[in-house]
């Protein structure tokens, strides 16, 4: 059973991540090549800082200075249009050495062709500006990390393999060990096996934090990049609208196609066979009354489980009793029907929008029918309630577990449809169970 859970509805995998490095993470982090790309990172981010800031330093102040003549301005808009470029190499920086997915700003939109056209779409947008903003920022930020990583890291190394460079090279200069204090009286050198020692703590202190100071460094350069080198959050969200419509339009477009394939070869293929019945009856009514009246006997067992599955179909896209009387009594009759005993708490003082109403609905339904059907479960709870503007739902069974909403399940097409609505999914499921899948929507009441 919990073989067919996975197949269906992602159930029953196994995390097949790291199984326990040998090594701590602290301590692998020096050897690591995600340290050594950051490091990369840091050490290209001064030249390539210097470059941007002068460009777009001598590039604005030459269009300032010609602004009192026609020159001036699309002197600006080239300058704003190589940070641009600019922008697109850093990107390109990011995805290499951090690993970053940013995705590339809105394009120009030119509404007027000729290079007037192409200089006002320039300078009225908000992504050129930013990635002059950027160029500004970045410089001084580059060179504040490029010194405390390259101090750190070599300090760190240095004392750390003193003790070789001291079993090399034990006098240099006349002297015995490394000079860490002198003046015009007094000397101090690290020059005996205690003071060597310390010296390679210290070093090993420091090679270890290094990694992770640098790991904080890139962090303020994967803010920078992606707050003023990527899509602004207005045409993140306008993506993100235009990809939900499109799953919204398949969605119903799906449920159409389920509904004419119930009807055809359901409640329809049902009609057709009692019209067909209904015939031969009347013309037997005539020579054999008894026949007839067995013919029409059939067709009136047929007519109600016509009926059966044309109120089956209409409970699936939206039942009369979730209209009439709310979540509660509609999740109460769809765990009436789930192969488990199923406990139902819904708490809500009010009614959502009815399209989130009818979502919610859906969710529970699906989920219900996982239990059912896939989970091995001998009980299940459903509970729904109101956070603030969000109603939350969570069902909950003691079954086999294992259950993932990764793609290919059928966890994954409900997630698909919450997000449509600014909804989420969770799934906390163990291997042994229990099962407890959370869905979040909106209330929009």
């Amino acid at each position: 059973m919990a073989t067919e859970y996975g197949q269906e509805y992602g159930y029953g995998r196994e995390d097949r991540g790291a199984r326990g490095a040998r090594l701590p993470a602290g301590l692998r982090a020096p050897f690591e090549a995600r340290s050594w790309r950051e490091f990369a990172y840091v050490l290209l981010g001064l030249p390539i800082g210097v470059l941007l800031f002068t460009y777009a330093v001598t590039m604005v102040s030459l269009g300032a200075g010609l602004l009192v003549t026609f020159l001036g301005v699309p002197v600006l808009a080239a300058g704003l249009a190589g940070c641009r470029g600019l922008g697109a190499l850093e990107r390109t920086r990011a995805r290499a050495l951090l690993g970053m997915r940013v995705a590339d700003p809105e394009p120009l939109r030119v509404r007027k062709d000729g290079l007037m056209g192409w200089v006002v779409a320039v300078l009225r947008s908000g992504t050129s500006w930013r990635h002059l903003l950027y160029a500004v920022l970045h410089f001084p930020w580059a060179v504040f990390s490029f010194g405390v990583a390259v101090s750190f890291w070599t300090y760190g190394w240095a004392l750390l393999t003193y003790p070789l460079w001291f079993w090399l090279f034990p006098m240099y200069g006349g002297q015995g060990g490394l000079q860490l204090y002198g003046d015009e009286s007094h000397r101090i050198y690290l020059d005996n096996p205690f003071e060597i020692t310390v010296t390679a703590l210290v070093g090993l202190l420091f090679t270890l934090a290094t990694p992770w100071i640098v790991r904080a460094l890139t962090t303020v350069d994967r803010l920078l990049v992606h707050g003023l080198l990527g899509p602004s959050r207005l045409a993140s969200r306008v993506v993100e609208l235009e990809s939900d419509r499109g799953v919204v339009v398949d969605t119903a477009a799906a449920d159409l196609r389920r509904i004419e394939r119930d009807l055809h070869d359901g409640a329809q293929a049902r009609l057709v066979a009692l019209a067909m019945d209904l015939g031969l009856a009347k013309e037997k009514l005539a020579r054999d009354p008894q026949a007839a009246a067995r013919m029409v006997d059939e067709a009136h067992g047929e007519v109600k489980t016509a009926l059966q599955e044309l109120r089956d179909l209409a409970r699936g896209i939206h039942p009369a009793v979730l209209t009439d009387r709310g979540l509660d009594a509609a999740l109460s009759a769809v765990a009436s029907r789930c192969a488990v005993p199923v406990r139902v708490e819904v708490d809500l003082a009010s009614r959502p929008a009815p399209a989130i109403e009818g979502i919610a609905y859906f969710t529970v339904s699906e989920l219900l029918q996982n239990v059912s059907k896939h989970s091995g479960a001998r009980s299940a709870s459903v509970d729904v309630w109101r956070s603030e503007n969000r109603l939350m739902l969570q069902v909950v069974d003691d079954g086999v577990g294992g259950a993932d909403a990764r793609a290919g399940s059928g966890l994954a097409g409900l997630a698909e449809r919450l997000d449509a609505v600014d909804g989420i999914l969770v799934v906390d499921s163990p291997a042994g169970g229990p099962t407890r899948i959370t869905a979040e929507l909106p209330w929009r009441g």
